[in-house]
């Protein structure tokens, strides 16, 4: 796993401004799925839906920092597959409440490594080359390409070294680098409220392409430490028997519609990457158009893999059928839910509904706050379908969709999101 890669941020995605071989490497060996939506995008709301099997906001984690409840802990991915009989271990970032796992052993993990990326890679290389009498389920959570968070704020990057590059070498703009017409006029106010977080919001086009290249390099930089784990699978050949899942917790602006950071409901930001490698690498190659929530979709596919019990209350979609049938066409999902709250700054909240073609998005607030695009021919966002009449029928449908999610994933206490749905 890495820490906000959006899904297009690799060369086996078809993008020539970076080359990730080892992501690629993988992607030739499994399944890649185009269409695949974090739970929240924001990395300890992300991270806790992974873990624990629930939306973010229904177990009050839609924050940073937020501790776990009491309820779940024992009930965590680690423990259920603990519980299964498998060896379980945790190398690198952990961020559901503290940055590193917070002891030797917890939330049914041994704790290989902490946060930083420096090692990590060895550690779980380390770990693979055991002697296992078990079977195991390792996690190797890498912190890039999330540096440029720092490169942003123009700070040293922790975990990487970015050469001096002059600016006939940055990528070009991307087509959706425009702030689109009818955009929704909250994110704005929410980029105002922070300057530490929004640094890029006074960025020339010039910036904004130094930006995007220090973006690409720190992906191809995280690539290199994944190489040193997938040339220990190969030196094993566990490809024989291991099923390999590959993603990241949300994804970052990457310049388009002039964004950086996460939080919003920009494709750039909810769309991860998302391979799945099948014991011996079945269906290798294949790219697959359906829905996944890597959140709430992760625990119940694992526990159907590995036989572990799935708890009570987890409302995820096992795409383990899916993947094994290989199958482009094969119905699954017939939509998938991102939620968000910019905590950090001025509080809306918003939600994403994607169905197979469109992408319908709410804001509690704010001119233009209901956005409706239709993901075959725009998937840039630019032409906001909403403000049209001859799309009402479609909005409609979209809204008593998220209707139907809120309903089924309540938030706690006396707040109802479901009184920001338009009539």
């Amino acid at each position: 796993m890495t820490d906000q890669q959006t899904a297009t941020a690799m060369s086996c995605a078809g993008n020539v401004d970076l080359h990730t071989p080892n992501m690629d490497r993988l992607a030739a060996h499994g399944l890649r799925f185009t269409n695949a939506y974090c739970s929240l995008p924001l990395s300890g709301p992300s991270r806790a839906s992974m873990f624990t099997g629930h939306t973010p906001a229904e177990i009050g984690m839609a924050e940073n920092e937020t501790p776990m409840p009491d309820s779940l802990r024992s009930r965590t991915l680690g423990t259920l597959l603990k519980q299964a009989g498998y060896e379980t271990a945790y190398a690198g970032k952990w961020h559901v409440n503290t940055n590193s796992l917070p002891a030797a052993h917890a939330f049914g993990f041994e704790n290989l490594h902490g946060h930083n990326d420096n090692g990590l890679a060895e550690s779980a290389v380390s770990f693979l080359q055991r002697k296992h009498t078990r079977p195991f389920f390792l996690v190797a959570s890498f912190d890039n390409p999330h540096n440029i968070c720092e490169y942003a704020r123009c700070q040293n990057t922790p975990f990487a070294n970015l050469e001096e590059f002059q600016l006939d070498d940055c990528p070009n703009l991307p087509a959706n680098f425009p702030i689109a017409p009818y955009d929704a006029d909250v994110l704005s106010y929410e980029r105002e409220q922070s300057y530490r977080l929004y640094p890029t919001r006074h960025y020339t086009p010039d910036d904004w392409r130094c930006y995007l290249n220090a973006y690409y390099r720190l992906i191809e930089h995280v690539d290199v430490e994944i190489g040193k784990i997938v040339d220990e699978i190969e030196r094993q050949n566990l490809w024989k028997n291991t099923l390999i899942i590959f993603t990241s917790d949300h994804g970052d602006g990457a310049s388009a519609h002039q964004w950086n950071q996460k939080t919003a409901l920009y494709e750039e930001v909810v769309n991860v990457p998302f391979i799945v490698c099948l014991p011996g690498t079945k269906h290798a190659g294949t790219v697959m158009p359906q829905l996944i929530n890597n959140g709430v979709d992760l625990m119940p596919s694992l526990c159907d893999w590995s036989g572990a019990k799935l708890p009570d209350g987890a409302q995820g979609v096992s795409f383990r059928a899916l993947t094994e049938s290989g199958d482009t066409a094969l119905s699954h999902r017939s939509y998938v839910v991102t939620e968000t709250l910019f905590a950090q700054t001025g509080g809306t909240c918003g939600w994403m509904v994607r169905t197979p073609r469109y992408k319908y998005v709410l804001y509690e607030a704010g001119k233009n706050r209901e956005l409706l695009y239709d993901m075959t021919c725009d998937r840039g966002e630019m032409r906001n379908l909403a403000v049209e009449r001859r799309y009402t029928e479609l909005l409609k449908q979209h809204r008593v969709l998220l209707l139907e999610w809120m309903k089924q994933h309540p938030t706690p206490g006396p707040y109802s999101p479901m009184r920001f749905i338009p009539r």
